[in-house]
């Protein structure tokens, strides 16, 4: 077995699966399961949001389109409790619903029909990754004037008051707050936040960029934080004086 087939091997986990469809919950939970993956399933959103908490699964698979509670107050919903990974599935595959999905807090988005090796394959990604940022030392928190950021705690905070970020908006802040000063190309950020696998467009960069700035500068129209390099992309401006 090579290096990276044992890394697969090692990936498992407790998954939720969340769609009110009977033959596609059938069709993951038989191939999760065939990975070696512990598969619980719920068929609308009220039981999806009970059975995140009960379960405490490692990932959860969401249907957008759920009865009573829609997938994406469901994801909004677990994503206030808990940081544990979302994949949304969806029969919805334009570029807007994507965008959607992630801003809820979703990390990854595949649509149907869909091949279960592609969905299995996404699932020991998403959880490799995971696993990888878990067993990383603590980082010290980050800070440019008054903005801190603390990844331990996945707080951030402007002078002194909590800011209430999606997972994307705190990466991407991360990101930017690692390396102030240093210009990102919108291609490098759309890559490096949302993946190889992630197939939207640069605009995803943009409307990220604006909803962050609406939430940490005083006046977003005229940024000292996050700095548009005109042609090029953004970086983040060290010195606040």
């Amino acid at each position: 077995m090579t290096t990276a087939s044992k890394a697969d091997h090692q990936v498992g986990g407790r998954i939720l699966v969340v769609d009110d469809e009977p033959h596609i919950v059938e069709l993951v939970r038989y191939n999760l399961a065939r990975e070696g993956f512990e598969v619980s399933v719920a068929h609308d959103g009220h039981e999806a949001i009970e059975k995140a908490k009960q379960d405490a699964p490692d990932l959860v698979i969401l249907d957008l389109m759920l009865p009573y509670v829609d997938g994406l107050e469901v994801c909004r919903h677990i994503r206030r409790e808990s940081p544990v990974p979302i994949l949304m599935l969806t029969a919805k595959d334009g570029e807007q619903e994507r965008v959607v999905g992630l801003e809820s807090g979703a990390d990854d988005y595949v649509t149907k029909p869909f091949s279960p090796r592609e969905l299995v394959a996404r699932v020991r990604a998403i959880l490799r990754r995971t696993t990888r940022e878990a067993q990383r030392p603590a980082a010290r928190p980050v800070a440019v004037g008054g903005l801190v950021l603390d990844e331990t705690t996945h707080e951030v905070r402007l002078n002194g008051r909590l800011i209430d970020l999606t997972a994307k908006e705190f990466d991407l802040l991360k990101l930017l707050l690692s390396h102030p000063n240093r210009v990102f190309t919108r291609d490098f950020l759309l890559e490096h936040i949302w993946g190889y696998d992630y197939f939207g467009s640069t605009r995803t960069v943009d409307m990220h960029i604006s909803r962050l700035r609406e939430k940490i500068e005083d006046d977003p129209n005229t940024p000292t934080y996050v700095m548009t390099v005109r042609g090029v992309g953004y970086k983040l401006k060290k010195d606040q004086g």
